[in-house]
């Protein structure tokens, strides 16, 4: 049974790093990505073309991700990788994530955090 899909403001300030860690993974398309995202989440995060295509043009321009046109199955598809810098970039949103999950954790079970608590610019 597919997962009800989250609103899309919930995904907000995550989406680099869904996007970002599905690329590190290896080079892939636009909407090889989107499935990717689709396929792992049991359908949660299904996103639009809309959502994702904004996004790595923004990470290419950003220096975060290299690409090139392939042709080789037929149809010309835009080949995202991870640069270098995309990898730091990575590595820093998932510790931010993982301060921030184990911060809602606490919040939610009522207890302290088992890391440092972060701060949150305004």
């Amino acid at each position: 049974m597919a997962s009800e899909k989250l609103r899309p403001d919930k995904l907000k300030g995550h989406l680099d790093l869904l996007l970002l860690e599905i690329l590190a993974e290896g080079p892939a398309h636009g909407y090889a990505v989107i499935t990717a995202l689709r396929d792992r989440t049991d359908g949660t995060f299904d996103l639009p073309e809309g959502t994702v295509y904004p996004a790595l043009h923004r990470f290419e321009d950003a220096g975060l991700l290299t690409s090139d046109w392939d042709s080789r199955s037929g149809r010309r598809r835009r080949i995202y990788r991870v640069t270098p810098r995309g990898r730091l970039v990575l590595a820093d949103e998932r510790r931010q994530w993982s301060r921030f999950a184990a911060a809602v954790d606490a919040v939610l079970r009522g207890s302290v955090p088992a890391v440092a608590p972060a701060v949150v610019a305004p």
